[in-house]
């Protein structure tokens, strides 16, 4: 049951992505996106690691995706706007998915089938021992982790300030 359920959502994970790769509308593309992620947090949930699952689906699909959809509905993207590809650049695109392509082949090549790994520690993963973690001996970098962040989250505001003059 478990490796059927791994398998199915491994092939959806892969043709979503494809999907990405291959839709013509942008917008049609970010939503592929935002499916793939879903799927990726199916796989934290088969690999018992829920905290990065909740993360993966808040940050990823709940806030960068949507951003990025509304970036390319702010861009009004159209064929009139978007420059013509010279034949340089279609040529190192090809190029690159080449060198792809005899990657993915060779990393194929030097995969061996294996038996399912089976956790010898079922609690391997949780929140509860992720927090007793950060808030045990990872207290201090936690916490300037937190004050970078605020004084990053205040430079921000500060630099998009308009002066009065």
């Amino acid at each position: 049951m478990g490796t059927s359920v791994f398998y199915l959502v491994a092939f959806l994970s892969i043709f979503f992505s494809l999907m990405v790769i291959f839709a013509k509308n942008p917008v049609h593309s970010v939503l592929y996106l935002i499916v793939t992620f879903f799927t990726f947090t199916v796989h934290y949930i088969l690999l018992n690691a829920q905290f990065l699952a909740v993360v993966n689906f808040i940050v990823y699909m709940g806030a960068i995706m949507v951003l990025f959809l509304f970036v390319l509905m702010l861009l009004n993207l159209n064929k009139e706007n978007e420059p013509l590809k010279s034949g340089l650049v279609k040529v190192v695109g090809i190029v690159a998915g080449c060198c792809l392509v005899v990657t993915l082949v060779g990393s194929l090549k030097a995969t061996a089938v294996s038996d399912p790994l089976v956790l010898q520690n079922p609690n391997l993963g949780l929140v509860k021992n992720l927090g007793k973690e950060l808030f045990g001996p990872f207290m201090l970098p936690f916490e300037l982790s937190s004050i970078l962040l605020l004084t990053a989250m205040v430079g921000a505001v500060l630099l998009t300030k308009k002066e009065k003059v």
